[in-house]
């Protein structure tokens, strides 16, 4: 892989996690209402991989700690 393909596949990553984030919070926040700083925080620091178990949480999930919770 060239350099330049790997820029490209880390801007692609990044994206990626960026609309990850983006939708969590969205769903979050419809579900929840406003939300905390910390979980905003805790969002918007977390990587792809949690991301995507929280937002599958957020389907099942009574409570903020329910999503957010332990991972």
């Amino acid at each position: 892989m060239t350099a330049a393909d790997q820029l490209i596949e880390r801007g692609r990553v990044r994206g990626v996690e960026q609309g990850a984030r983006q939708m969590l919070l969205m769903l979050l926040e419809r579900r929840f209402g406003t939300l905390p700083e910390e979980a905003f925080e805790r969002v918007i620091a977390a990587k792809l991989e949690t991301l995507e178990t929280w937002g599958l949480r957020v389907l099942t999930a009574t409570t903020l700690e329910d999503v957010l919770g332990e991972e």
